[in-house]
């Protein structure tokens, strides 16, 4: 009885399997809903009798159990990196160019093309065959682990159709819900009262992140393979096409549309094509994808910071919608850039209700010719951001008027500036402007700043938000706050006390850390020591005129506006002495330690790499105690380059540019050679 049972247990599993793969990857089903339904009945039955004899990958182990607290959080094996994007013909025509000339040939390319599908990218691992884990994209480096969800879907094989699977497997896909799926959705949800979902995409993601298993097996949520991230013990093809055709035998769906490109000319032809079926497909897409085809070629190629050079995606135009322009607010961001945004009288553009896009600034409203009361085309730049495209000239009221910007800040009523050739204007408020305040209060409590442990981005929040700091003297004042603190949500005794403690500790400080922390626009790091070794005080800076300020080494111009208007403002002036009062202080500067006289003065450096005996930021500190500037960016302008272990493209320019480059060893000499270790 026993092994007539796990023979037809087998038999039903196997059966099940290749009708579920015809009907949800090949989409050529094999049998009626009622059959595949009385096979399925009949296999649970079985398995209830003799639960022992329940496969891996029969279909009734697609629901699992709810994961405890959330999803656990994995690292990827291999990075899943994001594309670089190209928006015409002549960026992909430059992108094969770089292709050519880095591996040295002006032969054809052969590339793999597919549809840009708007969903959620996935990774799944496979161990000798079966299915063991799944995760979210993430932020690229680790993902979500939603094992459990991914095998509620039914393009999703279990185990591989092969009698020879690779010992690890590792394949990367999108998940998506079909336009018709998505319809079907949402009159349910709406016959049953509930929530409905604006786009396939929002749908897709929250079914795919249910906590319970079962919820998402209930969306109609598709999984299409499009690329292998990393496997052993098995000779992958060297075309990325062939992986793709070998990787739809085992079980997976790849898309119909992907197709061999065997030259840029085929690219192109290929985005014309699939842009006229667009709107015809079942599914959202965004663009086309473009890969070289010889993995041999894409290792060779290697990869940039975020990207491989191998790779581009080639968006799609968004698309745009027409509505009218109801009025125009001007927001004041957490830098203190002013920015115009159109109240829209609300319309339906690429899946999303928008009622308001940005104006960007002044010249953007003088190039468009914008005015009040105007009929605009409306586009989601990248399908995301909306935008006032283009204005409809032929459509403008009589009465409309023209956009007017303030004259002072329209939250703290200070005076408003614009650096000659920039385009943004900018409230000069500082540490007075309410919608400044949280960014100041964050950049204030910084390691590089005062550096106060416990006080992160969420505290500040929910402090400014109760009321309880309006600006960097009301941190020191919490000192005699602890019982409200005990109160917010996760602060418990100790956590508290070692705030307090570091609040305590960060009244003795470094003036140009001090100087540094005030925020005053442009005068980073640097700039503060700078300033600090010319003046040697704070009430010298603070009297220091704008020629005064010119003598100081690292501050032009522009620069020297930005520190004269901050301590010009007595509002600001107020806050540093209640500063001061509080106790924060910090040891006399010697007036000859000048930047002029120090050592790597005038020099710019570049770091990267990973360093063994520092951090870059522990590096750079050491760095500019000797005078020197650090840049984050490799320019004809920079006078060496640090460079670490697996460095990059920073490494490659500077080689390009003839720029001197140092290793650690060397680095640590310099250092030791000028008294700094």
């Amino acid at each position: 009885m026993s092994d007539t049972t796990a023979n037809r247990i087998n038999q039903l599993v196997r059966q099940l399997n290749e009708y579920s793969y015809a009907y949800h990857v090949k989409d050529e089903p094999l049998v009626s809903d009622a059959e595949y339904d009385h096979l399925y009945q009949e296999l649970i039955h079985l398995e209830q009798a003799a639960p022992n004899f329940i496969l891996p990958e029969s279909p009734s182990q697609r629901v699992g159990e709810k994961p405890s607290g959330g999803f656990e959080t994995v690292a990827h094996t291999v990075p899943m990196l994001s594309l670089d994007n190209a928006f015409d013909n002549q960026q992909l025509l430059d992108f094969e160019q770089r292709l050519k000339k880095l591996i040295g040939t002006e032969e054809e390319i052969t590339y793999c093309c597919e549809p840009k599908l708007d969903g959620l990218a996935v990774s799944l691992r496979y161990e000798n065959g079966l299915l063991v884990q799944g995760l979210t994209r993430g932020d690229g480096v680790a993902g979500e682990n939603i094992t459990s969800n991914l095998k509620t879907i039914r393009s999703v094989p279990i185990r591989l159709n092969t009698e020879t699977p690779p010992p690890v497997l590792e394949v990367r896909g999108e998940v998506y819900m079909t336009k018709a799926g998505f319809e079907r959705l949402n009159q349910q949800a709406e016959e049953a009262g509930g929530k409905t979902f604006v786009n396939p995409r929002n749908a897709a993601a929250g079914s795919l992140r249910q906590l319970d298993p079962a919820l998402t097996a209930k969306r109609p949520l598709v999984l299409c393979a499009y690329s292998i991230g990393y496997t052993e013990g098995w000779q992958q093809p060297d075309s990325h096409y062939d992986s793709l055709i070998n990787m739809s035998e085992w079980g997976f769906r790849i898309n119909p549309l992907m197709t061999r490109a065997e030259s840029m000319s085929d690219c192109l032809d290929y985005y014309a094509r699939i842009s006229q079926q667009r709107p015809k497909l079942d599914y959202d897409i965004d663009g086309i994808v473009y890969k070289v085809d010889s993995l041999t070629l894409q290792q060779t190629l290697g990869f940039i910071a975020r990207a491989p050079r191998w790779a581009i995606a080639r968006k799609f135009p968004a698309e745009e919608a027409i509505t009218q322009i109801i009025d125009v607010d001007f927001q004041v961001g957490r830098t203190g850039a002013i920015t115009p945004v159109a109240r829209l009288e609300p319309v339906f553009v690429a899946g999303v209700t928008v009622s308001n896009a940005t104006l960007h600034n002044r010249d953007e409203i003088d190039r468009l010719g914008v005015q009040i009361g105007d009929f605009v085309a409306i586009h989601r730049a990248g399908d995301v951001i909306p935008k006032v495209a283009k204005v409809l000239l032929d459509k403008r009221p009589e009465q409309s008027r023209e956009v007017h910007f303030p004259t002072e800040c329209p939250v703290c009523s200070s005076e408003l500036e614009q650096i000659t050739g920039e385009a943004v204007i900018r409230c000069t408020g500082g540490l007075i402007c309410s919608a400044q305040r949280k960014q100041s209060l964050k950049h204030f409590v910084a390691r590089k700043a005062m550096d106060i442990e416990g006080l992160g981005d969420k505290l500040i929040d929910q402090l400014v938000d109760l009321g309880l700091i309006n600006n960097p003297v009301d941190i020191y004042r919490l000192i005699d706050k602890k019982d409200i603190l005990l109160s917010l949500e996760r602060m418990g005794e100790k956590s508290v006390d070692n705030l307090l403690t570091s609040i305590e500790n960060s009244k003795t400080t470094e003036l140009h850390r001090f100087i540094y922390a005030l925020g005053i626009r442009e005068v980073g790091e640097a700039t503060a020591r700078a300033l600090t070794g010319h003046f040697a005080s704070l009430d010298n800076i603070i009297k220091a005129t704008s020629d005064d300020l010119l003598n100081v080494d690292d501050v032009g111009p522009i620069v020297a506006q930005h520190i004269r208007r901050f301590f010009s403002q007595s509002a600001n002036v107020d806050i540093v002495e209640g500063l001061i009062e509080v106790g924060v202080h910090w040891p006399d500067v010697e007036k000859n330690q000048t930047v002029t006289e120090q050592p790597l003065s005038g020099l710019s450096y570049v770091i990267t790499g990973t360093l063994a005996n520092f951090s870059r930021d522990e590096l750079k500190d050491k760095l500019i105690q000797l005078g020197a500037k650090v840049s984050g960016s490799v320019s004809a302008k920079t006078h060496c380059l640090i460079a670490g272990e697996k460095a990059g493209s920073k490494l490659t320019k500077a080689q390009d540019l003839g720029i001197d480059i140092m290793d650690e060893t060397a680095v640590i000499t310099l250092l030791e050679q000028h008294g700094v270790s």
